[in-house]
Order: structure tokens, then C-alpha cells, then sequence
């Protein structure tokens, strides 16, 4: 990148943000924070309005804008696939905003630009085994991103794995991410009085309240870099036939999958639980070329859960 292309795109991320750290720029360009330093200075005699705070970063006076960019034939292409993602793997309600955000990017595109987005736009599929969402709602993720950025409570019926009743819940979303086919949010649950994790399939119905956060949270990378659930967990081991291993390799995950050694007769794996009754219902679909090394207390649940399905038959 030439520096005056670089000068500019600082330019646009100075735009985009509140405050920029002159570090963050430095990162993100693979330059020096001298270079980043001369860059600024240079936006600043060409007559941008930088503030500038020691210990702080650099922002742009409010009222500034820049003038309407061009994309790249690049960046139109990315958006073009962001577009087929969000259709996938998002709520219809975060769907209908990009989309309408979509159009505003294509107005301003150059006539050979669109007709390369037109184009393009029959050659890419996403293909997903899994529906991360409830099928009767369509605002979870629209919901919780309000939550998170207004901090404002919400309200949630919730199908836990290991309960058969709805509970009702309310909730401070931290944060959400994305992982395994499904969405999730790390709330402060007021019903536990504790952090918890939700899966946004089960988030039957969601509710923004009035009501303001009556806590404090740490960003989502501290809840995601710490094993912060671990007061919750137990160890689970199980062996399995190494043929139907290969056919649980997804699915094993979303029941606290660490670990697994391959041994001559099978595959041993480890799985941290903190629901004994819901790993034993999946682990049911699988006994029948499995077998429990720990712990004991499991082997009882699954015991228990065949004679209640004998007496069914």
C-alpha cells in the first residue's frame, strides 16, 4: 500500500471510531508509530480536524466528514460474500438491515463494479446443517445486540438441554459469538445470580426491557479467554468405536468435548459437563457402541433412563 492510499484509509478509520490508538494503527498498516505519527500530522496540515490526547488516542472533530468513497473491486467482492453469510447465518430482523445497508453500497458502486456484484451474486452458496435460531423468532440476535449497547436488561423464555420446562430468565448480555453452527450469549442471569451461556436456538421468545444493567461486565474476550464455567463443570470419559467417532466429530462439541486419545480398540474422549441428564440422553444415541469409564454417577442416569424408556415399550 502506497501512503497515500494508507493516509486515506486511516482517514476513513478515524471515521469509524470514536477514539483510534496511534498503537492500534501502527498494527493494522505494519508501520512504525513514527510513521504513524508523520501520517497524522500530515491529515492534520491538509486541514482534518485531529484531536489528539496523550495516553488516549486520536479522534476527529464532530461535524467532519469525509467525501463519499469508491470501493475497490475487492471490497465490493467481500461484500458480496458478507452478504450470503448474514443471509445464513443470522435473524431475519439483522438480515433486512444489512440487506438494506447492502443497497446503499451498491448505489454507490461504478456500472462495471455492479454488474461484476450482479454477477457474482449466482455464484456463491452457504450451505449450513444446523438452524441457529428458533424457527418462530426472528429478532434474538437484533435483541441482544440492543441489550449489549444500550445496557438494557432483557427478558427471555429459555429451552434449557437438561430441563424439560421453559424458564423465564433475565438477563445483562456480555456479548455473543459464534461458534459450531450456533450463536451464543454470556449474560449475567438474575434468576442464577451468575454468568451463564445461552444458545440462541433455545431463546424461544426475547423482550428488550427499560431497565438499566445493574451490573458492571468485563468485555467478552475475558469471558472467552478464562474458564469462567468451571465451578460448573465435570469431567466426563467415554469410549467409543473409532467408525461411529468419525460421525459424532461436529456434534460433540456442542456437549463439552476437550479431548481424545486414539487407542488400538477405540477412541477415549473427555467432555466437560455441567449437565450429567442432558449428556446422558445424547450419550444414548450412542451406547450401543460405547461405554462409560467415569464417572459413576453417569452410568446410573443412563440406567435410570433405559428403564423408564422399557417400562414405554
Amino acid at each position: 500500500m502506497n501512503r497515500f492510499d494508507r493516509i486515506t484509509a486511516i482517514l476513513i478509520q478515524l471515521q469509524s471510531r470514536k477514539i483510534v490508538k496511534a498503537q492500534d494503527l501502527a498494527e493494522r498498516f505494519e508501520i512504525s508509530l513514527r510513521t504513524v505519527y508523520r501520517d497524522i500530522s500530515s491529515l492534520a496540515e491538509a486541514g482534518v480536524p485531529i484531536i489528539g490526547e496523550a495516553g488516549v488516542g486520536y479522534s476527529i472533530m464532530d461535524g467532519y466528514r469525509l467525501p463519499p468513497v469508491m470501493f475497490t473491486k475487492e471490497e465490493a467482492r467481500t461484500f458480496i460474500t458478507a452478504e450470503k453469510l448474514m443471509a445464513k447465518f443470522t435473524d431475519l430482523s439483522t438480515q433486512s438491515q444489512y440487506q438494506s445497508a447492502m443497497f446503499k453500497i451498491k448505489a454507490v458502486l461504478r456500472s462495471s463494479e455492479k454488474s461484476m456484484v450482479e454477477h457474482l451474486e449466482n455464484h456463491i452458496e452457504v450451505r449450513q446443517s444446523a438452524k441457529p435460531f428458533y424457527a418462530e423468532n426472528s429478532n434474538t440476535l437484533d435483541v441482544l445486540l440492543k441489550s449489549i449497547t444500550e445496557k438494557k436488561i432483557s427478558k427471555i423464555k429459555y429451552s434449557s438441554l437438561s430441563v424439560q420446562d421453559l424458564t423465564e430468565r433475565v438477563i445483562e448480555p456480555v456479548g455473543i459469538y459464534h461458534e459450531n453452527d450456533y450463536w451464543y450469549t454470556i449474560a449475567y442471569c438474575h434468576l442464577r445470580n451468575n454468568y451463564r451461556n445461552f444458545r440462541s436456538d433455545r431463546i424461544l421468545q426475547i423482550e428488550l426491557t427499560e431497565k438499566d444493567f445493574q451490573h458492571k461486565h468485563a468485555p467478552l474476550k475475558d469471558f472467552l479467554s478464562h474458564a469462567w464455567d468451571t465451578q460448573n463443570l465435570r469431567l466426563i470419559r467415554i469410549k467409543i468405536d473409532k467408525r461411529q467417532a468419525q460421525y459424532i466429530h461436529n456434534q460433540r462439541y456442542y456437549y463439552g468435548f476437550v479431548s481424545e486419545i486414539v487407542t488400538d480398540d477405540g477412541v477415549e474422549m473427555s467432555f466437560l459437563s455441567a449437565s450429567f441428564e442432558g449428556f446422558a440422553r445424547w450419550y444414548l444415541m450412542l451406547a450401543a457402541s460405547a461405554c462409560i469409564l467415569e464417572p459413576e454417577s453417569l452410568k446410573d442416569i443412563v440406567k435410570r433412563l433405559l428403564v423408564d424408556i422399557s417400562a414405554k415399550l
